[in-house]
């Protein structure tokens, strides 16, 4: 088994976050980044060496804070 690319990871993360704004427009854009982020951790830690997903997506959300 080959372990998914994580920048692809950040793609679709991007693409989670802009279609929940379609859906909830009313929710602050980082809280979508941290449903989105959830989301892809629950499905797919399995794919990934233990802890590796999760770093990543705690390094991308704390980008977005700092943007």
């Amino acid at each position: 088994m080959t372990t998914p690319d994580l920048p692809e990871v950040g793609v679709r993360l991007e693409k989670a976050v802009e279609h929940l704004a379609t859906v909830r427009p009313e929710d602050d854009r980082l809280q979508l980044y941290e449903d989105a982020a959830i989301a892809i951790l629950d499905s797919e830690f399995m794919n990934y060496p233990e802890g590796q997903l999760e770093a990543y997506l705690m390094q991308y959300l704390q980008q977005r804070l700092t943007q």
